[in-house]
Parts: C-alpha cells; structure tokens; sequence
C-alpha cells in the first residue's frame, strides 16, 4: 500500500503515527513546503519573544522518519491531483498514491494594501517567518500588527516582550472578535491598553509607504502612522489551492464525513484544511485548533490503514493567556439575536471578571469566561457530550456548584 500525505503539522504526524501503528509494510511519503521537521506552530510567538530556541519547539526526535520508516519530501510544492491516475504533481516530478491524506493547513490570509511588498513587511505563520522577523528587530523601533485575532495577539506579545511598541490595527470594534463576544472583548480591549498595547480598531491599512523597507502606514481614516516593522495577522485560509473544486468537494475548507473521508474514494483531509460536522452548529465547519488537527489525523490514519473509526463532531475551543487575562471560550458564544437560544452572564468590570453561557434546548452550547476560569474544562465536557442540564440555569453563575456530578452520569 502506498500512502502519500500532503503536510508535515500535527495532523500529518499523527495520521502517519497511526497508518504505521496498523500497516508496517506499505510506504509512507510525507509531502511539505517547509524544510524543518515538525514543530509546534502554536509555540513560534515565544521564539519571537526570545523566551524559547528554536530548535527546542520540534515535537519529535530528528530520527522520527527513519523510526517509522517514512520518506520525507521538504520544500517541496504540489502542482496538482490527478484524481483518476491517483497520482501527485510536484514541481520536477510525480507521485502515484494508493490512500491520500491532505493535511496541508492552512496559509495566512492575505491584504491588499499598495506597497504591501516593501522590506520587513512579513506573515507570522511558520518558523522560517519568525526567524526573519527576528533578524529585522534588531533594526526596528517601531512595529506594526494588523489584526486582532489569535495570531495578531501572539505576534504583539512577542514583539513587546522584546521591548518593541507596537500599533494593532484591528478591522472589527474589539479584539478576538471570531472567539468571544463584545462584553468580554471590550473588557480585554481595556485591559491591553493599559499593559501599552496601542490598539486601534475598526481600521484598516490603506497603503504602506517607503523606498525599500516599510517606514510607516496610511489607515483608513486618513491616520498615518510610522513604523519600520509589519506583521500581517489577519487570520488563515485552508491551504487548498491545488485542489480542482469539480473533483474534490469544498467549502470554504475541504468536506469530509465523520471517518475523515471527502467525496473521492481514497482521499483523506484533517486538520486546518478540513471542514467536518460542528458539534454546535450541527453543520459543517473549520475549527483550526492543535486538539482537533490531532484527533482528525489519528482517525484519519487509521481509517486510511483499514480501520472504521469515526469522528463524533468538533468543537472550537480556546484557552488563552493574554497578558494577565485568563480567557476560555468555546462554542457559540454570539447567537442570532432573534434565535431562541437562552442567555445567562455574569460581569464584574471592577474585578475584570465576566462569564457569559449559552443554551439551547436545554444543553449548553457555548461559553466565555475572562479570569477565574475554573471549571472550564468541565463547561466544554457538557457541549462535547451535549448533557441536558437537570438543574436550575443560574447555578453556571456560581463558582461552587459541582458541575462535575453531571458527567459523572
């Protein structure tokens, strides 16, 4: 059996895990555009803080490829799928595939702003970006962050880590606008602020301006602002461009069922790149986190290999530390105001506290929480196993109720 997997994430990783765990004899090729082995993406802001090497975010040994008997293809970039031969077009050469797994991820959203390909103008996504970015700080004294997301975030407290100032310019009203609502996002607003963190939102970038490197921005509201450091954080796109959208189906990621198969027999997708059934909008969707890339890659392996396992649903969920905000989300924490959904929430702008949960015949399916977290993993156990709630709505607002009596059950 001939496996091929287009991505060398986490998602990848484990799908070749599980494939060699089942089948020890077929071949196993692992197609990347990067050169590194597998790293932790999420850990790529503490190598631009300074805090961690980055050597030290491989999340296996260098033998890796050799223990699983794998071939690794780096810097390598896939031209197309040629569905019927069951084959892969790389740029010098092609590749024929009995099962295919693509777990390609996803690539950094792009902008459109005149001059956005000036010098030390750069993308934060991989670990070949950061060590660049690294090597322009030593030259900046000013740095700009455009957006206000997960990755803007990261790349702002590893910027002012460094002792950097940095501008945010976020398009929305308040930050994390994809994960939390306006009550905690004004909240977390406040709270960057007075860390230093200059955040201006509902803005865009315009235009960039200088010679050969960046020297400052023009926003849309005619605003111009100086900086000789750029960091795009916009968001990502699933990483699919070479895929024909009449062969495999897609949306705004690639479709799969619950064993991680798309429309094409033999053909895989898992990871940032997959959209599969979302436990709480009951339809499908893309929720790019490390947890949900592991477990779609493991069960995509496997059933690559001859298993039937299936994969219940995802849940998007996060758990972040932002400065000195403890912040967890999960679900749909922003529901259509004329929905049925019931509300309850707790907010304490004082004590910087706020919880806000959301229900839906009678099952939580949703939940924001700004500092005194606890109790959240238990929160995402009842939406991932959608547990009718037995007991009166405003016991979430209490900090002692034992939540964990449900599950039990």
């Amino acid at each position: 059996m001939k496996y091929i997997i287009i991505g060398n994430g986490i998602a990848g990783v484990h799908a070749a895990e599980s494939i060699r765990r089942i089948d020890t004899c077929g071949t196993i090729q692992m197609i990347s555009d990067e050169t590194t082995s597998p790293y932790s993406r999420p850990m790529i802001s503490h190598v631009l803080a300074g805090v961690t090497d980055s050597q030290k975010i491989h999340i296996r040994p260098p033998n890796f490829y050799a223990q699983l008997n794998i071939e690794p293809l780096f810097g390598k970039r896939i031209t197309q799928i040629d569905i019927p031969k069951k084959q892969i077009h790389l740029d010098a050469n092609t590749l024929d595939y009995d099962r295919l797994l693509i777990a390609s991820g996803a690539d950094p959203r792009p902008i459109n702003a005149e001059g956005q390909d000036l010098q030390n103008i750069f993308f934060m996504r991989t670990v070949a970006q950061v060590l660049q970015i690294k090597k322009a700080l030593l030259k900046t004294k000013r740095a700009l962050v455009l957006g206000g997301g997960l990755v803007g975030f990261k790349a702002a407290y590893g910027l002012m880590h460094r002792g950097i100032p940095v501008t945010m310019i976020i398009g929305s009203q308040y930050p994390l606008s994809m994960q939390v609502d306006p009550t905690a996002g004004h909240l977390i607003l406040e709270s960057l602020r007075k860390k230093g963190l200059d955040v201006r939102v509902g803005l865009s970038v315009t235009s960039f301006e200088g010679k050969q490197t960046v020297q400052g921005a023009f926003l849309s509201d005619g605003t111009h602002l100086s900086c000789d450091l750029v960091i795009i954080g916009k968001g990502v796109l699933p990483s699919k461009a070479f895929i024909s959208d009449n062969d495999i189906q897609t949306q705004s990621g690639i479709l799969v069922d619950q064993h991680m198969t798309t429309n094409i027999p033999d053909i895989f997708a898992a990871g940032d790149v997959a959209q599969c059934y979302d436990i709480v909008r009951q339809s499908p969707w893309i929720n790019a986190i490390w947890p949900e890339a592991v477990l779609q890659g493991r069960i995509a392996g496997a059933n690559m290999a001859g298993k039937s396992l299936t994969h219940k649903g995802s849940l998007g969920r996060n758990v972040i530390r932002m400065f000195d905000l403890d912040i967890l989300t999960a679900g749909l924490v922003n529901p259509p105001d004329n929905s049925s959904y019931i509300v309850i929430s707790d907010h304490n702008a004082r004590n910087r506290y706020y919880r806000k949960f959301v229900f839906n015949n009678n099952r939580l399916i949703g939940v924001v929480m700004v500092n005194n977290i606890e109790q959240g993993g238990l929160f995402v156990s009842l939406i991932v196993n959608q547990i009718p709630i037995q007991f009166p709505l405003k016991n979430f607002l209490t900090r002692t109720f034992n939540f964990g009596k449900m599950l039990k059950k």
